[in-house]
Protein backbone atom coordinates (compact mmCIF):
# COMPACT_ATOMS: atom_id res chain seq x y z
CA UNK A 1 0.00 0.00 0.00
CA UNK A 2 1.40 3.63 -0.86
CA UNK A 3 0.08 6.59 1.36
CA UNK A 4 0.27 10.25 -0.39
CA UNK A 5 1.40 12.68 2.52
CA UNK A 6 -1.82 14.33 1.72
CA UNK A 7 -3.59 11.27 2.97
CA UNK A 8 -1.82 11.02 5.42
CA UNK A 9 -2.36 13.90 7.17
CA UNK A 10 -5.78 14.01 6.57
CA UNK A 11 -6.05 10.98 8.60
CA UNK A 12 -3.68 12.83 11.11
CA UNK A 13 -5.94 15.46 11.60
CA UNK A 14 -8.42 13.38 12.19
CA UNK A 15 -7.11 10.71 14.28
CA UNK A 16 -6.09 14.11 16.45
CA UNK A 17 -9.72 15.37 16.56
CA UNK A 18 -10.67 12.50 17.90
CA UNK A 19 -8.31 12.25 20.59
CA UNK A 20 -9.09 16.44 21.46
CA UNK A 21 -12.98 15.02 21.86
CA UNK A 22 -11.92 12.67 24.45
CA UNK A 23 -9.88 15.14 26.18
CA UNK A 24 -12.89 17.62 25.97
CA UNK A 25 -14.99 14.63 27.74
CA UNK A 26 -12.85 13.29 30.44
CA UNK A 27 -11.52 16.94 31.56
CA UNK A 28 -12.71 17.62 35.21
CA UNK A 29 -16.02 19.02 35.02
CA UNK A 30 -18.02 21.19 38.18
CA UNK A 31 -19.91 19.11 40.84
CA UNK A 32 -19.00 16.15 38.17
CA UNK A 33 -21.80 16.99 35.88
CA UNK A 34 -20.95 16.85 32.61
CA UNK A 35 -22.72 19.17 30.12
CA UNK A 36 -19.84 18.78 27.45
CA UNK A 37 -20.66 17.84 23.54
CA UNK A 38 -18.39 17.18 20.82
CA UNK A 39 -18.35 17.26 17.14
CA UNK A 40 -15.81 16.98 14.74
CA UNK A 41 -16.53 18.34 10.85
CA UNK A 42 -14.73 18.21 7.72
CA UNK A 43 -15.46 18.65 4.16
CA UNK A 44 -18.80 20.42 2.77
CA UNK A 45 -20.03 20.67 6.32
CA UNK A 46 -16.89 22.64 7.38
CA UNK A 47 -17.40 24.36 4.37
CA UNK A 48 -20.91 25.41 5.50
CA UNK A 49 -20.03 26.61 8.58
CA UNK A 50 -17.65 28.45 7.01
CA UNK A 51 -20.53 30.09 4.63
CA UNK A 52 -23.00 30.82 8.12
CA UNK A 53 -19.77 32.61 9.19
CA UNK A 54 -19.85 35.08 6.40
CA UNK A 55 -23.04 35.19 6.20
CA UNK A 56 -23.39 36.58 9.91
CA UNK A 57 -20.44 38.45 9.21
CA UNK A 58 -22.40 40.07 6.41
CA UNK A 59 -25.71 40.84 8.29
CA UNK A 60 -23.53 42.13 11.08
CA UNK A 61 -20.86 44.06 10.28
CA UNK A 62 -21.79 44.39 5.97
CA UNK A 63 -18.85 44.55 3.67
CA UNK A 64 -16.13 45.93 6.65
CA UNK A 65 -13.05 43.80 7.53
CA UNK A 66 -14.10 41.54 10.56
CA UNK A 67 -12.78 38.35 12.70
CA UNK A 68 -15.46 36.53 11.35
CA UNK A 69 -14.35 37.15 7.73
CA UNK A 70 -10.77 36.27 8.48
CA UNK A 71 -11.94 33.06 10.90
CA UNK A 72 -14.13 31.86 8.47
CA UNK A 73 -11.31 31.79 5.66
CA UNK A 74 -9.16 29.86 8.31
CA UNK A 75 -11.41 27.58 8.86
CA UNK A 76 -11.68 27.00 4.68
CA UNK A 77 -7.93 26.56 5.37
CA UNK A 78 -8.59 23.94 7.76
CA UNK A 79 -7.97 19.92 7.19
CA UNK A 80 -11.33 19.70 10.18
CA UNK A 81 -12.72 21.74 13.19
CA UNK A 82 -13.49 20.32 16.05
CA UNK A 83 -16.60 21.81 18.04
CA UNK A 84 -16.49 21.52 21.49
CA UNK A 85 -19.45 23.23 23.51
CA UNK A 86 -21.05 23.18 26.72
CA UNK A 87 -25.31 22.55 27.23
CA UNK A 88 -26.02 25.73 29.92
CA UNK A 89 -27.57 24.31 33.19
CA UNK A 90 -27.66 25.68 37.05
CA UNK A 91 -25.89 23.22 39.57
CA UNK A 92 -28.21 23.96 42.12
CA UNK A 93 -25.26 25.41 44.51
CA UNK A 94 -26.30 25.95 48.04
CA UNK A 95 -23.87 28.35 48.69
CA UNK A 96 -22.10 30.10 45.35
CA UNK A 97 -23.61 33.01 43.42
CA UNK A 98 -20.34 33.07 41.11
CA UNK A 99 -22.55 34.17 38.76
CA UNK A 100 -23.83 37.83 39.45
CA UNK A 101 -26.97 36.55 41.10
CA UNK A 102 -27.91 35.06 44.72
CA UNK A 103 -28.73 32.04 44.04
CA UNK A 104 -29.12 29.07 40.91
CA UNK A 105 -32.83 29.38 40.76
CA UNK A 106 -32.27 33.55 40.38
CA UNK A 107 -29.46 33.29 38.09
CA UNK A 108 -32.75 30.50 36.43
CA UNK A 109 -35.19 32.92 36.59
CA UNK A 110 -33.15 36.17 34.61
CA UNK A 111 -32.31 33.97 31.72
CA UNK A 112 -28.91 33.98 33.30
CA UNK A 113 -25.71 31.47 32.84
CA UNK A 114 -24.03 29.73 35.83
CA UNK A 115 -20.06 30.70 35.31
CA UNK A 116 -19.42 26.67 35.69
CA UNK A 117 -20.42 26.31 32.19
CA UNK A 118 -17.93 28.45 30.84
CA UNK A 119 -15.82 27.59 33.06
CA UNK A 120 -15.92 23.70 32.29
CA UNK A 121 -16.24 24.66 28.56
CA UNK A 122 -12.90 26.26 29.08
CA UNK A 123 -11.13 23.42 31.27
CA UNK A 124 -12.35 21.05 28.07
CA UNK A 125 -10.92 23.08 25.20
CA UNK A 126 -7.53 24.08 27.08
CA UNK A 127 -7.37 20.03 27.42
CA UNK A 128 -7.90 19.69 23.44
CA UNK A 129 -5.99 22.09 22.51
CA UNK A 130 -3.07 20.50 24.56
CA UNK A 131 -3.80 17.18 22.04
CA UNK A 132 -3.09 19.21 19.41
CA UNK A 133 -0.30 20.53 20.72
CA UNK A 134 1.15 16.80 21.75
CA UNK A 135 0.56 15.80 17.78
CA UNK A 136 1.99 19.28 16.53
CA UNK A 137 -1.11 19.42 13.98
CA UNK A 138 -1.55 23.37 14.52
CA UNK A 139 -5.15 24.42 15.98
CA UNK A 140 -6.52 27.77 17.51
CA UNK A 141 -9.50 28.51 19.51
CA UNK A 142 -11.83 30.40 18.06
CA UNK A 143 -15.55 31.57 19.24
CA UNK A 144 -16.75 33.14 16.00
CA UNK A 145 -17.21 29.33 14.57
CA UNK A 146 -18.89 28.54 17.95
CA UNK A 147 -21.10 31.42 17.20
CA UNK A 148 -21.72 30.27 13.65
CA UNK A 149 -22.12 26.66 15.68
CA UNK A 150 -24.61 27.91 17.53
CA UNK A 151 -26.55 29.31 14.46
CA UNK A 152 -26.37 26.07 12.65
CA UNK A 153 -28.42 23.98 15.40
CA UNK A 154 -26.25 20.87 15.92
CA UNK A 155 -27.80 19.94 19.08
CA UNK A 156 -30.98 20.27 20.42
CA UNK A 157 -31.45 23.04 22.30
CA UNK A 158 -28.86 25.94 23.77
CA UNK A 159 -25.04 24.99 23.31
CA UNK A 160 -22.67 27.59 24.23
CA UNK A 161 -19.52 26.25 21.55
CA UNK A 162 -16.44 27.23 19.65
CA UNK A 163 -14.58 26.07 17.41
CA UNK A 164 -11.26 24.35 16.92
CA UNK A 165 -9.87 24.51 13.65
CA UNK A 166 -7.04 21.99 12.71
CA UNK A 167 -4.38 22.38 10.20
CA UNK A 168 -0.77 19.49 9.25
CA UNK A 169 0.60 22.05 6.43
CA UNK A 170 3.92 23.49 6.14
CA UNK A 171 2.79 26.84 7.78
CA UNK A 172 -0.02 27.41 10.21
CA UNK A 173 -2.78 29.12 8.50
CA UNK A 174 -3.69 30.88 11.74
CA UNK A 175 -0.57 32.81 12.30
CA UNK A 176 -0.06 36.11 11.20
CA UNK A 177 -3.39 36.64 11.18
CA UNK A 178 -4.84 40.36 9.94
CA UNK A 179 -7.80 42.00 11.59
Amino acid sequence: MKATAQQMEEQAALATAARMCAAARTAPKAKGIDRIVTLVLTGAEKDALADKMHEGAHREFGDAPSTFHRDAENLRAAAAVVLIGSKPMQRGLAYCSLCGFASCTACREAGGRCCFDGIDLGIALGSAVSVAADERVDSRIMYTIGKAAEEMGYEEGPVIWHGIPLSVTGKSPFFDRKT
